[in-house]
């Protein structure tokens, strides 16, 4: 896994991503294989590097860092980059001074709470649906293990009794009960995916719009906060 910040460093040169980069026609066909989303962890990596700078190929050297405590850490193309918002890729706590952050929290946390408040009924709803769903399928399952294994255990006690003709036999009872096993328990699990699936569809389809509206609003909220100089740490002003 790549860290915020990745970069490769080749002949003197540092190769990065930023926002204005995913807008390019090659960064929005890269950025589709991680839907749009600019918080994957491999946006900002090595490999989605090499991929929008192929000219690169396997040269170069891999860097990261994750200590933003001062820009020192960074090369100066970087740190320009992120105080013109250009790379607003995560939330950093250390880039903000005490009370930006606690604003920025004050705003994460109101919209955390609408989405928590959306996701909560539509959980409960869909574990109403799968509890029952599981609960009956391994009551099937159960039966039908118990049933195998009074098969089995019957025809290895014969086996035992008579031993050196009687291990084909006790195979074939023993493989034919195991299969009657398998197809029930497949039956029922296939059962219980399709209501599960169905439940976990509808439940994506309220979770996921909460989710995206928050990620919407958190985000955003942080930078929009970092873009003001005066709110940055004092290393970062």
């Amino acid at each position: 896994m790549c860290e915020y910040i990745s970069w490769i460093e080749y002949e003197g040169k540092n190769y990065f991503i930023t926002e204005t980069d995913l807008q390019t026609k090659e960064g929005r066909k890269l950025l589709k294989q991680y839907n749009n989303n600019i918080y994957h962890k491999d946006v900002v990596g090595h490999g989605f590097i090499r991929a929008y700078y192929p000219e690169l190929k396997i040269m170069g050297q891999n860097k990261e860092c994750t200590d933003f405590s001062s820009p020192k850490n960074f090369p100066h193309e970087i740190v320009k980059q992120i105080k013109a918002g250009n790379m607003k890729f995560a939330i950093i706590s250390d880039l903000l001074d005490r009370p930006a952050w606690a604003e920025y929290e004050k705003i994460k946390g109101t919209a955390r709470a609408e989405y928590e408040k959306i996701k909560g009924p539509a959980w409960a709803e869909y574990k109403k649906i799968e509890g029952p769903a599981w609960a009956e399928y391994e009551k099937i399952e159960g039966t039908a293990l118990a049933e195998y294994k009074k098969i089995e255990g019957t025809a290895l006690a014969e086996y035992k009794k008579i031993k050196g003709t009687a291990r084909a036999e006790y195979e074939k009872i023993n493989g034919t009960a195991r299969a009657e096993y398998e197809k029930i328990k497949g039956t029922a699990r296939a059962e219980y995916e399709k209501i599960r699936g169905t439940a976990l569809a509808e439940y994506e389809k309220i979770e996921g719009p909460a989710w995206a509206e928050y990620k919407k609003i958190e985000g955003p909220a942080f930078w929009k906060l970092f873009k003001i100089k005066k709110n940055r740490a004092k290393e970062w002003k």
